[in-house]
C-alpha cells in the first residue's frame, strides 16, 4: 500500500514539471522551439564554441526572443524548486505514515497476545460483592473518613484557638475561664476523634475480615473450577453414628431390631453421671443445677477425633468452638432449651434423643448415651409418672444386649442408698457388658472408710458384678473450672492421696478420667467389631421380607416414600393451576354472570323490583335504587361472586381430575388439604372493589335499549328470573298451605290444624285479589277487618299478622305471575318503546330494568374474568405454592395426610435400604481399618 502511494505521488510530481514547463513555452517561444528540437539548435552552429558559447550567453541574458538564447524566467526555477521540495515532503511524510501504520498493527498484534496470556478475572464477578452491599460499604466508609476529616479540622481549630489565648497571656479571669472551656473543648473533640478511630479501625477490621471471607470463596471457587469434587472420606464413628441416627428415627422402642452397641450411661441423680461424660469429652457441654434435674432427655454424644475442639448438633449447621467460653454458654444454653421443647404435655422427661458431635485433639471415638438420673422420691413440680418413665427409659437402652453400661456411683454417700446398681443388675446381672465408675472420691477419702472404698473398686462389696471399675474425680465443686484444671486437680488427687498409696499398693489403671475414657473405648469398639455383621444380616433378613410384603400387595407400583408421593402431588396440583389459566374466555364468562346472578338476585328482587313496583313513579325509584346499589354493595357483592367462581372452577378441575384413568386415590386427602388452605388465605385485591363500582356507576346511567337483540335477551332474562322466584314461591306456599287434594288421595297424606287456617285466609285473599287485580302490596286496615271477620263466620280465629303473613307469599305469586304476562306482552313491542319511550301503551319499564342490570352484569362479568386471567389466578397459584413448602416442612402434617398400608409399608422399606446400606458402607471401612 504505502508503495502505491509513492509511485502515484511521483506521477502527480512529473505531471507537475511537465506543467510548469509549458506554461514557460508559451512565454517563450524561442525556448519552446529549441526544447522541443535540440538537434536543431545543434545544427544551426558552424561557428567555434567561443562564439556558440557567446550566443548561448546573450541569449540567456537577453529577454527578447528575437536575439536568440535567452535567460529562462525566474517564475520557472521556482516552479521546479517547489515540485522538488514538494516531493521530497511527500515522501517522508509517506515514509512516516508507512512506519506508524506498521508499527500500529505490530503493536496491536503484541497486546492481543499479552491480553490472550492474562488470567481469568471473571471469578471476581462472583466472589466480590454486588450491587446494593458495595454501595452500602462504600458509602459506610466515605461517611467514616468524613467524620474524622471534620473531627481534625475542629481539633485544629481549637488548637488554634488555644494557642491564641496563651500568646495573649491570661491576666484576667475572663481570659481563664475562657481557656478552660477551650481546654474542655478540646479534650472532648479529643475524645471524639478518639471513638472515630475506635469505629473506623472496627470498619478496618470488618473489612478485613470480609476481604478473609472473599478470599476464602475464591479458593474454594478456583478449587471448584480447576478441580473435580472430591468425596470427603468420613470417619468410623461418624458412619457408625449416623446407622445409629437411622435407627433411632425407625425404631425408637429399641426392640430387637436395634442391637448395635452404644454406651448407656446410667446414675441416680446428681451422682456425677454428667460430669463423667464433660470429662470424657473434655469440655463442659451440659447445662448445670444445684440438686435440681437437668437432663431431661437422651443425648446421643458421639465423640470423634479431630483437628478442632468443637461440637455440632446432628440438625444444625452451626460449629461451637469450645475454646471460647462464648461458644459453650451458647452450646449449654442450647442443650437445655432443646431438653425444655422436647418436653409437652406436660410430662418431666421426654424418650426424643437430642444427638450431637463432639470433635476434638485426643478425643477416644464412641458414642455415649447420656440419660435421665434415677430418682427415688418426686418433688411437687415434677409429673405423677416421672419416676416410672425414666425407669423404662433406662431399662429400654440398658436392655440392648450390646450396650456397655457405664455405671455411675456417688462416691459420697453411702452406696446402700444407690437405685442404679439394682437395675443394673436387672438388665446385666453376669456384668460382661458393664463398667462401674465411682465419682467424687475426693469427698469419700474424707467421709468413707478407706478399706470399704477399696472393695468397690475391688468389687467385693456389691453383688453386682462389672467389667471393670475405676475412680474419677470430676471436678471441685466449682461452677466456673474448666476442664483443664478439673483434670490437673484429678491428677495431683491420685497422685498425694493416701487413699490410692495405702501400704505401697498403687492401682494406676482404674483412676483418672483418661484411663476411664480409653477403656470405655476399647471396649466399645470390641463389641462393634464382634456384633456388626449380625446386626446387618438382621436388617437385610428385615428387608427381604419387607420387599416380598411390597410385591405381593402393590406389584406394579414401585416404593414411593411419603416425600417422593408429596413432590407428585405437589406436581399435580400446579398442573391444574396451569390448567386454570388456560380457561377459555366463554366458560370464565358464563361462570362469572351466573355466580354473579346468584348473588344478585335476592337484592334485584327484595330491595329494587318489589319496592319500585309498590311506587307511583316506577322509573325514578328504580334510578335512586340502583345508583346506591352501585355506590354501596354492588361491587363488594362482584367480588364475592367472582372469588366464589375462582374456587368453584379450581375446585371442579380437581374433581374432574379424579375421573382419569391415572387417578391415584393417596393424593386426595392431601389435595383437598392444600386447596382449602390455599382458598381459605386467598382474597381478592382491594383495588378492584373501586375499579368495579366507577365501571358499574357509568354502564347503569344508560337508560335505553339499543337494538332489538338486546330487547329480547333482556325479555327472556325477565322471564327467567321471574319463573325462577315463581317456583321458589310456590314451594313457599306449597309449605303453607300443605298438599293438594290430589297429593292427599294419592299419598295418604293430611292436613294441620295450622294448613287449614291458611288455606282458609288465602281463599278469602284471593278474593280480593280478584277483584283488584293492580292492588298494592299491603293490605288496608279495613281490608284486613273484613277478611278477619268472614273469617269468624266461618269459624276460624286468627289475628292481623297472621292475615299478613299470609297475605305476602299469596301476594308476591299474583305479582309474579302478572310480571311473567308483561315480560310476553313486551316480546314484540320493542319498535312500539322506540317510537313512544316511556309514554308507551303497553308498560315495559320491567324489561328496560332487567336489560339494565344484565348489562351491569355482563360488564362486571368481563372485569372480573380479566382479573382472574391477569392476576387472581397467579395470586392463588403463589398462595398454593406457598401452602405446600409450608406442608413440605411439616413432617407431621404430612404423615397424616398420606397415610395408609402403602405408605407406611414402603417408607419402612426405604427406611431398612438406608440403614442396611450404611451398615455395609460402615462394615467394609472397619475391615479396611483392620
Amino acid at each position: 500500500m504505502l508503495r502505491i502511494y509513492q509511485n502515484t505521488y511521483r506521477r502527480t510530481a512529473r505531471k507537475a514539471v511537465v506543467y510548469s514547463t509549458k506554461v514557460a513555452c508559451c512565454n517563450h517561444s524561442t525556448l519552446c522551439s529549441i526544447t522541443s528540437h535540440p538537434r536543431r539548435s545543434q545544427d544551426h552552429g558552424t561557428g567555434s564554441s567561443s562564439s556558440n558559447g557567446s550566443r548561448h550567453e546573450e541569449f540567456l541574458l537577453s529577454g527578447n526572443p528575437a536575439r536568440g538564447w535567452q535567460m529562462p524566467p525566474p517564475s520557472r526555477g521556482y516552479g521546479m524548486l517547489v515540485v522538488r521540495i514538494l516531493r521530497g515532503a511527500l515522501k517522508l511524510r509517506y515514509l512516516v505514515l508507512g512506519g506508524a501504520i506498521g508499527g500500529g498493527v505490530s503493536l496491536s498484534k503484541k497486546y492481543e497476545d499479552w491480553k490472550d496470556g492474562l488470567p481469568d478475572f471473571k471469578w471476581l464477578e462472583d466472589a466480590m460483592p454486588q450491587g446494593e452491599r458495595w454501595s452500602q460499604f462504600s458509602r459506610n466508609l466515605i461517611e467514616v473518613g468524613s467524620l474524622v476529616k471534620n473531627a481534625i479540622d475542629v481539633a485544629k481549630d481549637d488548637l488554634k484557638a488555644k494557642t491564641t489565648v496563651a500568646a495573649l497571656g491570661i491576666s484576667t479571669d475572663e481570659s481563664r475561664k475562657k481557656y478552660e472551656k477551650l481546654q474542655s473543648q478540646v479534650e472532648t473533640l479529643q475524645t471524639e476523634i478518639m471513638n472515630v478511630q475506635i469505629k473506623y479501625q472496627k470498619e478496618l477490621e470488618k473489612m478485613e475480615k470480609e476481604n478473609r471471607e472473599l478470599r476464602q470463596q475464591y479458593l474454594i471457587l478456583k478449587t471448584n473450577k480447576k478441580t473435580t469434587a472430591k468425596k470427603i472420606k468420613k470417619s468410623l464413628i461418624d458412619m457408625y453414628s449416623e446407622v445409629l441416627d437411622e435407627l433411632s428415627g425407625y425404631d425408637t422402642g429399641y426392640t430387637m431390631a436395634d442391637h448395635l452397641p452404644r454406651v448407656v450411661v446410667v446414675g441416680d441423680q446428681s451422682s456425677g453421671k454428667t460430669s463423667v461424660l464433660e470429662s470424657i469429652a473434655k469440655a463442659r457441654i451440659f447445662p448445670r443445677g444445684s440438686g435440681e434435674m437437668m437432663t431431661r432427655a437422651p443425648v446421643k454424644v458421639t465423640l470423634a477425633e479431630g483437628p478442632y475442639h468443637v461440637a455440632q448438633f446432628r440438625d444444625s449447621d452451626r460449629e461451637y468452638d469450645l475454646t471460647k467460653e462464648s461458644d459453650l454458654q451458647d452450646l449449654r444454653r442450647d442443650v437445655e432449651f432443646r431438653m425444655k421443647a422436647s418436653v409437652r404435655g406436660g410430662k418431666t422427661v421426654s424418650n426424643e434423643v437430642i444427638a450431637m458431635t463432639v470433635k476434638g485433639p485426643g478425643l477416644q471415638r464412641m458414642v455415649l448415651v447420656d440419660l435421665p438420673g434415677i430418682i427415688s422420691t418426686m418433688t411437687v413440680d415434677m409429673a405423677s409418672d416421672t419416676k416410672d418413665s425414666i425407669h423404662q427409659m433406662t431399662k429400654h437402652y440398658m436392655s440392648n444386649p450390646n450396650a456397655i453400661i457405664l455405671c455411675i456411683q456417688d462416691g459420697s454417700v453411702d452406696a446402700e442408698r444407690s437405685n442404679v446398681t439394682d437395675l443394673v443388675m436387672q438388665c446385666d446381672p453376669l456384668g460382661r457388658r458393664t463398667i462401674f465408675v465411682l465419682t467424687k472420691v475426693d469427698l469419700a477419702e474424707e467421709l468413707a472408710d478407706p478399706d470399704r472404698i477399696r472393695k468397690i473398686l475391688s468389687g467385693k462389696l456389691f453383688p453386682m458384678k462389672a467389667l471393670g471399675y475405676y475412680a474419677v474425680v470430676t471436678g471441685r465443686g466449682r461452677k466456673d473450672d474448666s476442664i483443664d484444671a478439673i483434670r490437673q486437680y484429678e491428677e495431683d488427687f491420685f497422685k498425694n492421696s493416701k487413699l490410692f498409696h495405702r501400704r505401697g499398693v498403687i492401682m494406676p489403671h482404674q483412676v483418672t478420667s483418661r484411663n476411664l475414657s480409653l477403656a470405655v473405648s476399647d471396649r466399645f469398639w470390641k463389641m462393634v467389631r464382634e456384633t456388626i455383621e449380625q446386626q446387618a444380616d438382621a436388617f437385610k433378613a428385615t428387608r427381604f421380607n419387607l420387599e416380598t410384603e411390597w410385591k405381593n400387595n402393590f406389584p406394579r407400583l414401585r416404593e414411593s416414600g411419603r416425600d417422593e408421593l408429596f413432590d407428585k402431588a405437589k406436581g399435580e396440583i400446579l398442573d391444574e393451576v396451569v390448567t386454570l389459566s388456560q380457561i377459555s374466555a366463554k366458560k370464565w364468562d358464563d361462570a362469572l354472570n351466573t355466580k354473579l346472578w346468584e348473588k344478585l338476585s335476592n337484592y334485584v328482587f327484595e330491595t329494587i323490583y318489589l319496592p319500585a313496583a309498590q311506587s307511583d313513579s316506577f322509573n325514578t325509584m328504580v334510578d335512586i335504587k340502583l345508583r346506591q346499589w352501585a355506590e354501596q354493595a354492588l361491587p363488594a357483592k362482584s367480588v364475592e361472586a367472582g372469588w366464589e367462581a375462582l374456587q368453584s372452577e379450581f375446585i371442579s378441575l380437581m374433581e374432574r381430575s379424579k375421573k382419569t384413568q391415572d387417578h391415584d386415590g393417596i393424593f386426595d386427602q392431601l389435595k383437598a388439604a392444600v386447596v382449602d388452605e390455599a382458598i381459605r388465605r386467598h382474597s381478592w385485591e382491594d383495588k378492584a372493589i373501586d375499579m368495579l363500582r366507577v365501571i358499574q356507576l357509568n354502564t347503569l346511567e344508560d337508560r335505553f335499549v339499543h337494538d332489538k337483540q338486546e330487547w329480547d335477551s333482556a325479555v327472556k332474562f325477565l322471564e327467567t328470573s321471574v319463573n325462577a322466584k315463581l317456583v321458589q314461591t310456590e314451594e313457599t306456599l306449597a309449605q303453607m298451605f300443605g298438599p293438594g287434594q290430589l297429593r292427599r288421595f294419592t299419598h295418604w297424606q293430611y292436613l294441620t290444624q295450622d294448613q287449614q287456617k291458611r288455606r282458609s285466609v288465602k281463599n278469602e285473599l284471593d278474593k280480593i285479589l280478584k277483584n283488584d287485580t293492580k292492588h298494592l302490596p299491603t293490605l288496608t286496615h279495613d281490608e284486613l277487618t273484613t277478611v278477619r271477620k268472614n273469617l269468624q263466620r266461618d269459624n276460624v280465629d286468627v289475628d292481623t299478622d297472621y292475615i299478613r303473613q299470609t297475605w305476602f307469599p299469596v301476594y308476591r305469586k299474583h305479582f309474579l305471575q302478572q310480571a311473567l304476562q308483561r315480560a310476553k306482552d313486551c316480546r314484540k313491542a320493542y319498535y312500539l318503546y322506540t317510537q313512544q319511550g316511556a309514554e308507551c301503551e303497553i308498560s315495559c319499564s320491567d324489561v328496560v330494568l332487567f336489560w339494565r342490570i344484565q348489562q351491569v352484569i355482563k360488564i362486571t362479568g368481563n372485569a372480573l374474568r380479566q382479573q382472574v386471567i391477569n392476576r387472581e389466578a397467579r395470586r392463588l397459584d403463589k398462595e398454593i405454592k406457598a401452602v405446600l413448602d409450608e406442608f413440605s416442612d411439616d413432617e407431621e402434617k404430612k404423615g397424616y395426610l398420606l397415610t395408609g398400608k402403602r405408605v407406611l409399608l414402603a417408607e419402612e422399606l426405604i427406611k431398612v435400604r438406608q440403614i442396611q446400606e450404611k451398615l455395609e458402607e460402615f462394615i467394609n471401612s472397619l475391615n479396611q481399618e483392620k
